[in-house]
């Protein structure tokens, strides 16, 4: 009898090999404009052949909203063809691939970001420094950033997007009330933390239609009694779900703060706790790394798909072998 994990899942109009997904993880080797490299070609090219699902590192929309100096964007036409160049290695396997769109928020790195930017003039630490709070017409541009980025990954050939509102990023500060701490419109009560991120995804989904395939990366725990649990975000993302077609479910990144221990699946309570309350699937990430465990969450009905990131960078083909029953 064939494992769940070898079995087929659809997402959106797309339909998936099996439910191994190759989560996102930075490369640190795109260009000084952003640009992804000959290194993104092989690298991804070279991990492509038996996970069902690639999805791409994180990749800024804005230039005021990138990660760090050596990450990769698609906030302008120039990065198309490069990051083509990329989707094309991946398909060449007959597997999907999506992009990770992304803005760092406060955040983005020194080094490239020329404003620093969040919902409030609160700074992660000394390092990024206290960002400007967001005016309506700031927010209003940057959503379109997000369309823009979205129109240039469907030219860039992606098959789909993460919308990345994780480990504290832009979305994830409008939503945490830890770094959220607005009296308009998109702060105070939950429903109205979300409402940038409903904003994003409406304008996402209006650019690439119905059937076109679109998730979210969320952190589902700050690692604070004031912070967001996944209770928390069962509330802001039921109203959103039509417009979604998993949930990925990570946790952290908001302050520095680290979980306190690191161990085997340590992130699946929180995507078993949202996962009954939605229809779309539900990904688990967080070393989960044997084909026994992967496919014991699955029939247990703990998720719906399972990511996998640090073995395929030491090991390209470790996803071949977790396959195997």
């Amino acid at each position: 009898m064939i494992s769940m994990l070898n079995e087929p899942i659809a997402l959106g109009g797309l339909r998936l090999k099996n439910r191994l997904i190759m989560a996102p993880l930075q490369q640190y080797m795109g260009t000084s404009e952003g640009l992804a490299t000959n290194h993104h070609i092989e690298h991804y090219g070279r991990r492509a052949q038996h996970v069902g699902l690639i999805i791409l590192e994180s990749t800024a929309i804005s230039p005021n909203g990138r990660l760090w100096g050596n990450d990769i964007g698609i906030f302008s036409d120039q990065h198309i063809e490069p990051l083509r160049k990329v989707t094309d290695a991946i398909h060449a396997h007959q597997t999907p691939v999506f992009i990770q769109l992304s803005h760092g928020g406060r955040k983005s790195s020194p080094e490239v970001t020329n404003s620093l930017v969040a919902p409030s003039a609160i700074a992660y630490d000394d390092y990024y420094g206290i960002p400007k709070a967001l005016s309506p017409v700031g927010i209003e541009h940057i959503i379109h950033e997000y369309r823009l980025a979205a129109k240039r990954s469907i030219e860039a050939g992606f098959d789909g997007i993460e919308i990345h509102a994780a480990h504290g990023f832009l979305i994830h500060q409008f939503m945490s009330p830890l770094s959220n701490k607005r009296t308009d419109a998109y702060g105070g009560s939950a429903e109205h933390r979300a409402r940038f991120l409903k904003e994003v995804l409406c304008e996402v989904r209006e650019e690439v239609g119905r059937d076109y395939p679109v998730i979210v990366r969320i952190s589902a725990t700050d690692y604070s009694k004031k912070g967001l649990t996944p209770t928390e975000w069962v509330r802001m993302l039921q109203p959103l779900e039509a417009e979604l077609n998993a949930i990925h479910v990570s946790t952290g990144g908001i302050t520095p703060v680290q979980p306190s221990d690191i161990y085997t699946a340590y992130q699946l309570p929180h995507a078993a706790a949202i996962k009954p309350h939605f229809t779309i699937p539900v990904i688990a990430v967080g070393e989960i790394y044997t084909h026994s465990l992967a496919n014991r969450i699955l029939e247990d009905q703990l998720a719906d798909l399972i990511a996998i990131g640090r073995p395929l960078l030491e090991d390209p083909d470790y996803a071949e072998r977790m396959l195997i029953p």
